[in-house]
């Protein structure tokens, strides 16, 4: 048997964070497969599979798709999180949000619409596969 051996190669590859820092803003969509986070201005979209971290100076004007986020920053827009969205203290949240599980530490602000856990099937969605079965 030999002393050296061969190492297994692995797939997996590290998380990488996107940052943008403080005092540099963007104009458009920002879109990433892995964490983000923001301490600059954003004018746009903002849309990851991952993590969303807005620091304390950070400021979206846009709607935000997320895994998770924690927010200490302020957005103006939409927020939707599949599995966790904290708002800390520093937090402004003015736009509707739909999420899984929800922390808000005393002192945020939120002005909007929240919808937790199970989404409902839309109205319109209804009708339409109704009048689809009906022709059949």
């Amino acid at each position: 048997m030999s002393m050296f051996t061969k190492k297994e190669e692995t797939t997996a590859t590290p998380k990488t964070m996107n940052q943008l820092g403080s005092g540099t803003s963007i104009t458009g969509d920002i879109r990433s497969e892995s964490d983000i986070r923001i301490d600059g201005k954003v004018q746009g979209n903002v849309s990851t599979k991952s993590k969303l971290v807005l620091g304390s100076s950070g400021v979206i004007d846009g709607d935000v798709v997320c895994q998770n986020a924690f927010i200490e920053g302020r957005i103006n827009g939409k927020i939707d999180a599949t599995e966790l969205l904290i708002l800390s203290k520093s937090a402004f949240v003015s736009g509707d949000i739909s999420i899984k599980r929800l922390v808000v530490e005393e002192g945020a602000k939120f002005n909007g619409k929240c919808t937790m856990g199970i989404q409902p099937v839309r109205t319109k969605e209804l009708e339409e596969n109704a009048s689809v079965n009906a022709g059949k």
